[in-house]
């Protein structure tokens, strides 16, 4: 239990790699997270437009009824 093996040694160097490896990968990914649930936030305060909502009635065909 108190000896680290081969696999070990690996993961823990592939986890170092993704966290500290390149430019600031993990900076950007929860850049890049907060840009997405901003974005998902101003789409749920926006106005809905009820052209695009019933836009899938339009495209039925309604001889199947």
């Amino acid at each position: 239990m108190g000896t680290f093996g081969i696999w070990h040694i690996l993961i823990l160097a592939a986890v170092a790699l993704v966290l500290f490896g390149g430019r600031g990968k993990v900076s950007d990914l929860m850049g890049d997270f907060g840009k997405g649930i901003s974005s998902f936030k101003k789409g749920l305060a926006e106005k809905d437009d009820p052209q695009v909502i019933n836009a899938g009635d339009i495209n039925k065909d309604k001889t199947t009824t």
